[in-house]
């Protein structure tokens, strides 16, 4: 019998601690008056007690150890019990939010999509946009961790080819996870610290440059101002878009970097990739309007640049309508969303070193096929790339494909615009942020779609923040028989 009490006690800590982290939106509420501390200290007296006394009953269970199935099932179910309690404030606050807005919300902000169901944004007290900034930050570390520690061991999306880097833990020493993610923390909370500096400097407030650190950094999107960077032309667009690249970059690699070691990071060739990928897209998109709108202009340049990062990078910030730049440059934007980030960021979608490794092995196959009896392997980062591997890379493809594809049908079939449906659908599979359509305000909220709409995108985001196979993987009888 499955012994899930190793599971339970890792998510009740996780849980507590989430319950701590209410009381820093509660100090300041209360600091500047406003009555949502209360609100904020009753979701954090429930949410610690009950992490705690799920921690407790399992407690003596944690010799056991973790095995691979229950990794699955605790990644899995941390990013279900999390967005549960972290929607607590927006049930019991001002904002009065439904059940299953409440919900989307804190789902939305755990996965780093940044979609939001919170019209008006700027009527809501500090403590509220904190607390969403706050539930961004978790997600996008907790996201790394899972991606560098437990992914590799499940081989989920081929990120077993990650092993050789010294990331197989579970079946090992634990205390070799838990060096890695006091790395991963540490260059996390720099990265945030350095970041809520220089938004200050550029110009923004210490609330608002706390805030857009902590999302920035997550890649997440959410934002203090309904028009989202928008409201904050100039220099803190630069700003975003330098700290959008450094967090969609392997944190390993920044890691090295900091400790001297320049070359690693350099050489990457997921790092090469999606930096060159972003240039063509921004000088495509730059061209494209350049031409379409008459002339080239600074203000031009940087739009295009900012919203092409964010997009790219997952975050989803917004600068003005993307729409009204014509067919092509939203084509190009769509198809940079389903590509994300490097691994082991806190970037979304499918990851650049998986179409890395799918492009050489279709180019394989092409030329095994023009020469039979030729030996063909394929390489990436100078290593072979396993069979194991590119398996389980074009099984996650076929996934999000199908999942994409399923996901717009069942939108649509709530009523909702066709753009809306296929929007929607990108942005909670690729956990990107933007939807676009008739029903969506200027503001980007959603609280006018359907409550179906709605549950279908939270569905969507957790499958494709946990990159699909880890959640299905939990649907099929075998697993619960092995």
């Amino acid at each position: 019998m499955l012994d899930l009490r190793p599971v339970g006690y890792v998510i009740g800590l996780l849980v507590a601690v989430l319950g701590l982290m209410m009381l820093g939106p509660m100090f300041f509420d209360l600091v500047e008056g406003d009555s949502e501390w209360r609100t904020f200290l009753q979701s954090a007296t429930i949410t610690f007690m009950a992490g705690v006394l799920v921690a407790m009953a399992c407690a003596n269970g944690t010799e056991a150890g973790m095995n691979v199935r229950l990794s699955f099932l605790l990644t899995v179910g941390v990013w279900i019990a999390l967005p549960f309690f972290g929607a607590l404030p927006f049930i019991i606050g001002e904002t009065h939010l439904s059940f299953v807005d409440a919900i989307f919300e804190s789902m939305s902000g755990m996965t780093t999509t940044g979609a939001t169901a919170i019209p008006a944004l700027e009527s809501h007290s500090y403590g509220i946009l904190l607390w969403r900034g706050i539930l961004q930050w978790l997600g996008g570390l907790g996201i790394v961790i899972v991606a560098m520690i437990f992914l590799p061991v499940m081989k989920v999306g081929g990120m077993q080819f990650f092993q050789s880097e010294g990331f197989d833990t579970l079946g090992k020493a634990l205390p070799r996870a838990l060096d890695i993610a006091k790395g991963l923390l540490g260059i996390y909370v720099l990265l945030t610290v350095v970041c809520i500096g220089a938004y200050a400097l550029a110009g923004m407030t210490v609330q608002e440059a706390t805030v857009h650190s902590f999302t920035t950094i997550a890649t997440g999107g959410f934002s203090t101002s309904d028009s989202s960077f928008a409201a904050f032309p100039g220099a803190p667009q630069y700003v975003a878009v330098f700290f959008m690249l450094l967090a969609t970059l392997p944190f390993v690699r920044l890691i090295q970097l900091l400790a001297g070691e320049t070359k690693p990071l350099m050489l990457d060739p997921q790092v090469r990739a999606y930096l060159l990928w972003t240039v063509y897209a921004v000088v495509l998109i730059v061209a494209y309007r350049t031409n379409a709108e008459g002339g080239f202009s600074e203000e031009l340049f940087r739009s295009t640049l900012f919203n092409v990062v964010s997009i790219f990078s997952g975050t989803g910030y917004g600068d003005g309508d993307v729409l009204a730049w014509g067919p092509f440059a939203f084509a190009i934007l769509i198809c940079v969303g389903a590509v994300g980030g490097c691994s082991g960021s806190t970037g979304c979608s499918i990851k650049v070193f998986r179409y890395q490794i799918a492009l050489r092995a279709i180019s394989a196959q092409i030329r095994r096929i023009h020469s039979p009896n030729r030996v063909v392997s394929v390489r990436f980062d100078g290593r072979a790339v396993s069979g194991e591997v590119i398996d389980s890379i074009m099984l996650l493809f076929t996934c999000f494909i199908l999942s994409f594809g399923v996901l717009i049908v069942a939108l649509s079939a709530t009523g909702i615009s066709f753009l809306a449906a296929v929007t929607a659908a990108w942005t909670s599979i690729f956990n990107i942020g933007p939807i676009f359509g008739a029903e969506v305000t200027a503001s980007g909220a959603i609280h006018q779609f359907p409550d179906a709409a709605k549950w279908l995108m939270v569905l969507g985001m957790l499958v494709g923040r946990l990159e699909i196979v880890s959640v299905f993987v939990l649907l099929l009888p075998r697993f619960w028989r092995a």
